[in-house]
């Protein structure tokens, strides 16, 4: 049904679909240029409760519930859930779908938690260990600034090489067949760290990560990038693009015809002062649910690689001094 190819990947020959996707989003992304696209944009980032944290557990709820509503299915009829998020014990998650009643692997792989929840979902499934199985995470500006960097009432100013925390959730629901797209193949990714300690510059610590990933991913199965119609990383942004196709040269591979990255495509750098993009968890999952699956399912694109992109940082480590290791999970997904 499935076999590992070269060093870190592996391709199902029973491909599993995504069923269904669905996007949350704040009112800052819905302003941006993939507004229109997503299936709610929420103006209050309370979502109506009365914590930062609270708000993002409602962002996740809202979302699988729309996916699950998408693929007219039950949460019971759900096997596994892999969920994850940015916040310390993953409290956005656990929260906002224990009253779901499903079985739940809790992920944690920081901004590239949307690639590593699509693997384990898509292993899950080809293996047949699940009919149905949900991939879920989230993130939200003002819960993030205030676990990472500083509360928003300190109105600290902002690099010019950071990134902008998306809110948003994204939720997949993948199974054996039913939908347009498919997940191929994956290339787990390893952690990667060249010794950058500059909290505020994300692009800068992910892309030798990224890099990494999407090298192996082209060596595993012999592919050359324009054998993908994009290589589509998490959330690099203006700053890390730069590095990641720099680096990708050096090892002797142009990306630069197919490269996009969510962290770009959320925001209108000219207008939003997003600085170097978007980031977080959500980042990727709502561009993934909401502008590059469809483009999928209709045949514009017949075969993507998916790179989420994750700085493995803590308030601990980085206070003590440490650098920020990245790690990118790459997820090969086709039109059918």
């Amino acid at each position: 049904m499935h076999h590992t190819v070269g060093k870190q990947s592996i391709q199902f020959s029973a491909a599993p679909h995504i069923v269904s996707a669905a996007s949350v989003a704040g009112k800052k992304e819905g302003e941006g240029p993939l507004g229109e696209k997503f299936d709610l944009v929420c103006e209050n980032p309370m979502f109506g409760e009365d914590s930062w944290e609270k708000a993002e557990s409602t962002l996740q709820k809202e979302a699988l519930q729309t996916a699950l509503g998408k693929a007219k299915l039950l949460p019971s009829e759900i096997r596994y859930l892999f969920g994850g998020d940015l916040l310390g014990q993953l409290i956005a998650t656990s929260f906002g779908v224990a009253d779901m009643n499903i079985p739940m692997f809790g992920l944690y792989g920081a901004c590239s938690t949307c690639g590593e929840s699509l693997a384990l979902a898509a292993m899950a499934v080809s293996a047949g260990y699940a009919d149905y199985a949900a991939a879920i995470t989230s993130s939200h500006f003002a819960s993030a600034e205030k676990q990472f960097r500083f509360p928003l009432d300190y109105g600290n100013q902002r690099p010019l090489a950071a990134t902008w925390t998306v809110t948003g959730s994204g939720a997949f629901i993948l199974a054996g067949k039913g939908g347009r797209a498919r997940i191929t193949g994956v290339t787990p990714g390893k952690v990667v760290d060249y010794g950058v300690k500059d909290s505020m510059n994300m692009g800068a610590c992910m892309a030798p990560a990224a890099c990494d990933t999407i090298y192996q991913n082209l060596m595993d199965f012999n592919r050359q990038p324009e054998d993908y119609d994009k290589i589509i990383t998490g959330d690099l942004g203006y700053v890390g693009q730069r590095i990641v196709i720099d680096l990708l040269k050096e090892k002797g591979f142009d990306i630069s015809g197919v490269h996009m990255d969510c962290g770009i495509e959320i925001y209108d750098q000219e207008t939003q002062d997003t600085h170097a993009g978007g980031s977080g968890c959500g980042c990727s999952a709502v561009t993934l649910a909401a502008h590059i699956l469809p483009e999928i399912e209709k045949g514009s694109w017949k075969r993507v690689l998916f790179v989420p992109t994750g700085a493995l940082l803590s308030t601990v480590s980085f206070n003590e001094g440490r650098s920020v290791p990245g790690i990118a999970h790459g997820v090969v997904i086709e039109h059918c």
